[in-house]
């Protein structure tokens, strides 16, 4: 079933796009005092506004859904994954029969086929691949990434692409990034402007360290059930060795986790430890974090929020009222 209308890159009907309208074409008391409110801003988004989202997974997935029924049409996917059935209980645009495909693909396929004049792009590659011509291309850019290692990698692309003259920052070079990311019930979604305000790199202490356990602990007076698998992951593997030197634990492999699992209980019974699960043992090999649907839809809206402001912020004002406006979300 596709959205009323129909399908096909030109399909419009009356109404389509009141929604949105609504809030780009008519003030209000919590508007920008700079805001200008015209039906410039809805053609922009329509015809010309061009954004790129970097990883399609469960942020990601909202945020295309989001984007593509509020008036982007010209939008880049980038995700190097493909779909695994653990994805399926909150990444909504894969199916069954999608697992193994690439997430990019899938996802472009499928919001344009259910969202009429909607062109989502796909490119199933690490970021790292593409270059700085590619990134130029975009007006605003919008990360779901589960990493800092790539958040940090695409902050430092936006900076290498802006221009100075004589020292003085060309604000025509900005390309705003709005970061989004999610933990269990926790989330956050901000805008950045390269150049102009505090980058990834400046506010690293902002993200949740990763979490390790005291190797004595873990060895010698385990206390809760995480202790018995990581001294099974990072003491016994490499010791017994179960499936052969050189072979690295895979997360991944059920042979693997289960031989961990089995491991764990042991260990677990013999401190008189509870709440040893495969569940948990996976869990803790893979560095999981749990995932919950409805966070990952609050903090897409947040990051639409942003886009949206940022997009007409491109036609009513100039490009350096981006800044103050980024302080308005």
């Amino acid at each position: 079933m596709v959205v009323d209308g129909g399908s096909g890159r030109s399909c419009e009907w009356e109404g389509r796009w009141n929604h949105v309208k609504k809030f780009l074409e008519r003030s209000g008391p919590f508007t920008h005092p700079d805001f200008e409110p015209s039906t410039e801003s809805m053609q922009f988004l329509l015809e010309t506004c061009k954004i790129l989202v970097i990883g399609a997974g469960g942020l990601g997935c909202e945020l295309l859904k989001d984007l593509a029924l509020s008036g982007f049409r010209n939008i880049h996917v980038v995700d190097m994954d493909t779909i695994d059935v653990s994805n399926l209980n909150r990444q909504f645009l894969f199916r069954p029969k999608d697992i193994g495909r690439p997430k990019a693909d899938v996802a472009a396929d499928f919001i344009n086929s259910r969202i009429p004049g909607c062109c989502v792009v796909p490119h199933f590659k690490k970021i790292q691949d593409l270059d700085e011509t590619f990134y130029r291309q975009f007006h605003i850019i919008v990360c779901g990434l589960d990493s800092i290692i790539a958040r940090r990698w695409m902050n430092g692309m936006l900076l290498s692409l802006l221009a100075y003259d004589d020292g003085v920052l060309d604000p025509s070079s900005i390309i705003p990034l709005i970061d989004g990311g999610t933990e269990g019930f926790k989330g956050n979604a901000r805008v950045i402007l390269p150049g102009m305000t505090a980058c990834i790199d400046c506010t690293l202490e902002l993200y949740p360290p990763q979490i390790n356990f005291p190797m004595c602990t873990i060895a010698s007076m385990p206390r809760l059930p995480e202790h018995c698998v990581e001294y099974v992951r990072m003491l016994q593997w490499p010791k017994e060795t179960p499936f052969g030197d050189g072979v690295v634990l895979d997360g991944d492999d059920p042979e693997h986790i289960q031989w961990v699992y089995q491991r764990s209980l042991e260990r677990a019974a013999e401190f008189k430890i509870t709440g040893v699960t495969y569940r948990l043992t996976q869990g803790v090999v893979k560095r999981i974090i749990p995932a919950v649907a409805s966070t990952n839809a609050v903090i897409a809206d947040l990051g639409l929020s942003d886009g949206q402001e940022l997009a007409v912020a491109d036609v009513t004002t100039p490009q350096t009222m981006l800044f103050r406006l980024s302080f308005t979300s």
